[in-house]
């Protein structure tokens, strides 16, 4: 199943991307015979009271799609979606976890995950420009995955980790490089206001399968300019929300940032850099496309 959130006139609500076909997530629920009470009219509301069992309210709510046109919003062409989460208590970002990319860095292989944080006033949507020009000229792009985590989860095992992951979504981790290098933590270059482009819906593992074969590529202005597979990681995402689990309570609707490949703009001779009016598309098979416009700078 594809979750996505989307603008009502009522606020942000969330729902199911079905072809291309957007449904209200509250109103298909309210069929369901599976349903329990508490209110869903967000997606992490929906990931709290139903993240413990993903695939089996998938595949029900996928089929009352089909038979309860009330709650069918409209075509996807006719709904302006945001971020899958739009409120995510945590953004977890681990860095230098791709083989390929520690070696174009010079860096050595980490022996554990290199964690660092974004906020949620970094994070805008499929629909939105990506924000930064203003305050850098050295944006950076940086296609990865998310992961959504579906239930809460504290000091779970890398066996048991991938059942609480509730889906995955393409994200760009847009760097402002000088921002990054100007100290010893990378916080100011990656926690720009507007920053960091995802979804543009969480795509239940069910119907993603293993995390760990997935092509992903980054184009900008349709010019590839990063192809790799997760099978390269260093850390796999279920070491990765195990690791993460045995120091903080991980929560639904939380996103972890997985990582980059080789071929970020800051390691090409000479670098590239995004500027204004560039396209950016992070592909990730079975996943979906993200793409976004950089944003002019506002004044």
């Amino acid at each position: 199943m594809q979750i996505i959130s989307y603008e009502h006139e009522s606020g942000i609500r969330g729902g199911v991307l079905i072809e291309d076909s957007v449904h209200d997530l509250e109103l298909l629920l309210q069929a369901s015979s599976g349903a329990v009470n508490g209110s869903t009219t967000s997606v992490r509301e929906f990931l709290e009271l139903y993240g413990d069992r993903i695939a089996s309210i998938s595949a029900e709510l996928s089929a009352l799609a089909a038979q309860d046109p009330e709650a069918r919003v409209g075509e996807r062409s006719e709904v302006r979606l945001t971020t899958p989460v739009p409120d995510p208590a945590k953004v977890l970002c681990i860095g230098l976890n791709y083989k390929d990319h520690v070696a174009e860095t010079g860096r050595a292989f980490p022996e554990y995950p290199d964690v660092f944080a974004k906020f949620a006033s970094t994070m805008v949507g499929p629909e939105d420009e990506i924000g930064g020009a203003r305050v850098s000229d050295n944006l950076d792009f940086e296609g990865e995955v998310a992961v959504v985590i579906g239930r809460r989860a504290s000091e779970v095992s890398e066996e048991e980790a991938l059942n609480y992951v509730a889906g995955l979504a393409p994200l760009n981790d847009v760097t402002a490089r000088d921002l990054q290098y100007r100290g010893t933590q990378w916080l100011a270059g990656k926690a720009v206001d507007g920053s960091t482009p995802w979804g543009p819906a969480l795509v239940t593992l069910d119907e993603v399968g293993d995390p760990q074969t997935l092509d992903l590529a980054t184009r900008v202005n349709g010019i590839e300019v990063q192809r790799s597979n997760t099978g390269y990681q260093i850390f796999s995402i279920a070491r990765i929300v195990s690791y993460l689990s045995s120091f903080l309570t991980l929560e639904p609707g939380d996103v972890i940032a997985t990582g980059t490949p080789q071929g970020i703009g800051a390691k090409r001779n000479p670098p590239v850099w995004l500027q204004p009016g560039d396209t950016v598309e992070i592909e990730i098979d079975k996943v979906g496309l993200l793409r976004n416009r950089v944003g002019k700078p506002q004044l």
